[in-house]
This record gives C-alpha cells, structure tokens and sequence, in this order.
C-alpha cells in the first residue's frame, strides 16, 4: 500500500511538473503569424547564407530573418570588420549579402508549414531599390513578413534613414501601399524624447506598419587596443557600431518608448540580450518578440534553447504564465 501511495505521489508530481512547463507559455504573435516563442536571430547573424539559415532553422527559436538584402550582392567592408568586446561588440560589417534575389529564391522554398515563420529584412541603398525589392516580393506572393531596415549605420557615405524623419515618412508613403500586407521596420536607436515623438507620429499614419524593431547597433563607437594603440576595426577608421551587453539600456528604453507611443503595433526589441534575464526585461518594457546578435555570434544557435529554458525558469519562479501577464508592465516611481 505504501509502495503504491508513493508511486501515486510520484506520478502527481511529475504531472504538476509538467503542467507547470506547458503553462510557462512563450508564444507570441507578431504582424497576424504566431511564433511558437518569442525569440529569433537580429538580422546580420547566423543569416546571410542558406547554410546559415538551416542552423536557425534547427535551432530553439521562434522564428528567423534573413540578412539585410540590398538590391545586388555585397562583399561588404574590408576584415576586421567585427570584434568581441568585453562588454559586447563592435562591428562595421557594410551589408555583406547576397543579394535580394537569393533571398526571394529561398523564400519560395521555405516549408510554410513548419511553425517557424520567416522573416525578410530589406535594405536598399537608395528608394529605388526598397520599392523594386518589395514589389518583387509582392508579386511572389508569399506568406513571409517584410522587416525594412531604416538603420544601417555601417555604408560609407549612407546616412542611417531612421535619423531623417522625413525622409522616413516619404519612403513609408511609397513602400507601405505596395506591401499592403503587415510589415516591419528596423530602426536606430534614439536618444530625445523629442525624437520618439517625431518618429512614431510618422508610424501612426500608416495602418499595415505593424511592428517597429528596435535597436540596431549604436552607431559609430570607437574601440582601441590600449597596447598598441591601434583601432581594433579596419574600416571608417576604426568607427562601427556597438552591440551586446552595453546597448541594453539603450534597447530597453527605445522599446518601451515606442511601445508606449504606437496605436496598434508592437515592438520587437533587440539589444543587450546574454541571457534569459534580459528576454524577460525587454518584454517587460514591452515587447512582443526579443532578437539576438552578439551573443548569438559568440555562442551559436545552441543559445537559443539556453535562453529559451532560462526565460521558463524565471516566468516560473515570477508566476507568470504566458507573456501578455507582465509585456509592457515595467513599474515607474
């Protein structure tokens, strides 16, 4: 009898154990597409080639974007062009790509059926480009979601779109009628209030921006070795963008500032994310998906299921059960 009570007690507790994982839920839905979770790669990481794309297609995540594509392949600027950092990275990596035809060619092929929906990021170097990329996507009619990089700091002699408002309102009032489906925007991060107002006045004025991604690197640092007194990346003199652990507060305050600003859109945040700690925090700044850059490119897809297991235990620990319980519901003095 005591044998069987004991057998009983382990079963219920195995059951309770599973029952809490399954109520620990971190699916999202972003643009009308559900991800199965919250968590994919920033565009520019584990993505620019088929091969890359396999990796994050095997992996943990949610979901997965492709390599910023402009109009024709880029070799992009000369090596070193990326270097890890105590605090994070800095890169000027100049839109090494494909080709946005190589990426068209692999979305008419992606398995639709699998729950990871994909993502296409876009970066033309002028208009022109943006408009011929969307509108042949468009005419493919695909299932895929477009994200517009507005925020490149990284093309000698381009200035990052994302920091001339009107300039941005002018390329929405082309692009956003010929997506006519939902789409995103990957933007720079901002620094003035005055700023976040600007931008999301010109976001609110059009019904199928759905999301706004935020951040992309911080543009133009400057790292130097203090031995040899050297800039540790080659082009720009030494000039690039930082990413990782030291952009997180920037990241979190872009993301609840928008969120707080957009009628109808949500935000995907990106930006200081090592572990499943920083996941929860942009959520609770409020965003609806969380991408990962530099500590993807140090550690490999495998990161994923890391974080993904981390995010658990802390929603577990918090008693949270699903992500809408705390999205956005950062508590201010």
């Amino acid at each position: 009898m005591n044998h069987r009570k004991e057998e009983w007690n382990n079963r219920l507790g195995m059951d309770v154990f599973f029952v809490t994982i399954i109520m620990a839920d971190l699916s999202t839905t972003v643009a009308g597409v559900k991800l199965p979770n919250l968590l994919f790669n920033a565009s520019g990481v584990c993505c620019q080639t088929e091969e890359d794309l396999q990796l994050m297609i095997k992996s943990e995540s949610g979901s997965l974007i492709t390599k910023s594509a402009t109009y024709e392949h880029r070799e992009g600027n000369p090596s070193p062009r990326y270097v890890p950092l105590a605090t994070g990275s800095i890169n000027s990596m100049g839109l090494p790509n494909e080709g946005y035809q190589y990426y068209l060619n692999f979305a008419k092929k992606y398995d639709y059926k699998s729950k990871k929906p994909l993502f296409i990021s876009l970066s033309g170097l002028s208009l022109a480009d943006n408009k011929k990329m969307c509108e042949a996507f468009v005419a493919a009619n695909l299932p895929c979601v477009l994200e517009i990089n507005f925020s490149c700091p990284n093309v000698p002699g381009k200035p990052q779109l994302g920091y001339d408002i009107e300039a941005m309102e002018n390329a929405l009032n082309v692009l956003a009628p010929i997506i006519k489906k939902p789409f995103g925007i990957k933007l720079p991060p901002y620094f003035d209030i005055a700023h976040f107002d600007a931008a999301a006045a010109v976001f609110n004025k059009f019904d199928n921006l759905a999301f706004v991604t935020c951040i992309n690197s911080v543009g133009n640092g400057l790292a130097i070795d203090f031995e040899t007194e050297t800039a540790l990346i080659k082009p720009k003199d030494g000039f690039g963008g930082l990413g990782g652990a030291m952009v997180l507060n920037t990241a979190l305050a872009n993301v609840n500032a928008f969120h707080r600003r957009l009628k109808n859109k949500q935000v995907i945040g990106v930006g200081g994310v090592t572990s499943g700690k920083e996941v929860f925090l942009h959520v609770l700044a409020g965003a609806s998906a969380v991408q990962i850059g530099t500590q993807l490119k140090e550690e490999g897809p495998s990161v994923f299921a890391r974080i993904h297991k981390e995010l658990t235990a802390i929603m577990k620990a918090k008693g949270y059960k699903s992500l809408d319980e705390f999205r956005g519901k950062v508590k201010t003095l």
